[in-house]
């Protein structure tokens, strides 16, 4: 395959358009279509592929696009629930696929997924892209290279603002989303399995609909997505891992903050402000440094240049036929961590996990 690939966005609501924003800077990357049955999307989409020169093809149906554009990968960004359903006909296609997060909102379909995708003879990439946050990048490579020693403790925290209005506010209700702990926080629990290359074995959560969306109402429903919890995990190696999330919290001057302690000492990285912070137990420190993320890259899109670095590397195994670096495995195992963790928060009890990959 040459350098130059063409590209098609199935879905071109706000993360559609995000892509559509990375592909422009990807060098070798040529959008040549999107398709979702929205109007209002669609006109969007309209408008910014003119602010960025992209001359494309818009289509309402997926199929048709799929048909008449001939695309070499397929972006899939549509609504979550719709994810099982729209990669099957890519898949038929024979297309490379990058499909974003939650892979699927259900630990069944997802299950099913993964069996698919493991004779899949095309790449396949799950979009998991917070492993991609420059300052993030540099955090997890100073925490593989032992500079803690082994991990024994990371906690993670996010104190952000309220889930954003989509397309008849699909994501107020956990049977399109498959919960919060699935929806937005599958990227945490890839994260924790990356950053401490090991395998959860039992979570627990505390969490609830303390403050947003009470006042909603749609069709006579009151939206039912938690808004905050803490989900501790335990992990075969030994290591105890924990999020804190807080979904009313936009004053926050950092939204995300990791920490990973070892024997040696504790690291630590926070967004937007892009500090890593090593403390070593000797005293020695602390001493911090600011990763900076390119301009471009950060203009691009709405997670701190995340976007741009997965799409430049997905693009690059698209070019030189080189396995995904973020796999089906990896989406299969976060939806069922987030379901195993909205599971607890359910029942007020721990949940032992399995995976059936």
């Amino acid at each position: 395959m040459s350098n130059t690939c063409t590209y098609a966005i199935i879905g071109c609501g706000m993360m559609g358009r995000e892509h559509m924003q990375n592909l422009a800077i990807v060098e070798g990357a040529q959008l040549v279509a999107i398709a979702d049955p929205d109007e209002g999307s669609r006109e969007a989409a309209k408008t910014l592929a003119t602010k960025l020169g992209q001359v494309i093809a818009i289509y309402d149906d997926a199929d048709e696009m799929m048909a008449e554009a001939k695309p070499d990968a397929v972006i899939i960004a549509s609504p979550n629930f719709t994810h099982f359903d729209v990669v099957k006909p890519v898949m038929d296609a024979g297309k490379a696929i990058l499909l974003e997060k939650p892979m699927c909102t259900s630990t069944e379909d997802a299950r099913l997924l993964v069996e698919a995708a493991r004779d899949y003879p095309h790449l396949f990439w799950v979009g998991l892209e917070y492993r991609y946050m420059p300052p993030v990048t540099s955090f997890i490579d100073r925490v593989h290279s032992g500079e803690a020693g082994h991990i024994k403790m990371l906690a993670i925290r996010e104190h952000r603002f309220p889930f954003l209005e989509k397309v008849g506010d699909w994501n107020r209700f956990n049977r399109n989303t498959g919960g919060t702990l699935v929806e937005k926080c599958c990227h945490f629990f890839d994260l924790m399995r990356h950053i401490l290359q090991d395998e959860p074995v039992r979570v627990f959560a505390s969490g609830a609909q303390d403050v947003n969306h009470l006042d909603e109402r749609y069709d006579g429903e009151t939206p039912d997505i938690i808004d905050n919890a803490f989900v501790m995990l335990d992990f075969a190696g030994g290591a105890r891992a924990v999020l804190d999330l807080c979904m009313f919290a936009e004053g926050s001057q950092e939204q995300e903050e990791i920490c990973a302690v070892g024997p040696i000492g504790k690291l630590e990285v926070k967004l937007p402000g892009g500090i890593v912070t090593w403390s070593p137990r000797d005293k020695s420190g602390p001493v911090s440094g600011h990763i900076p993320t390119p301009p471009d890259a950060l203009a691009a899109g709405d997670h701190h240049g995340a976007t741009f670095f997965q799409q430049r590397d997905f693009h690059h195994a698209l070019v030189n036929g080189t396995a995904p670096l973020i796999t089906a495995r990896d989406g299969y195992r976060s939806v069922v961590i987030g379901a195993a963790a909205q599971q607890s928060i359910a029942t007020g009890h721990p949940v032992d996990l399995t995976f059936e990959d």
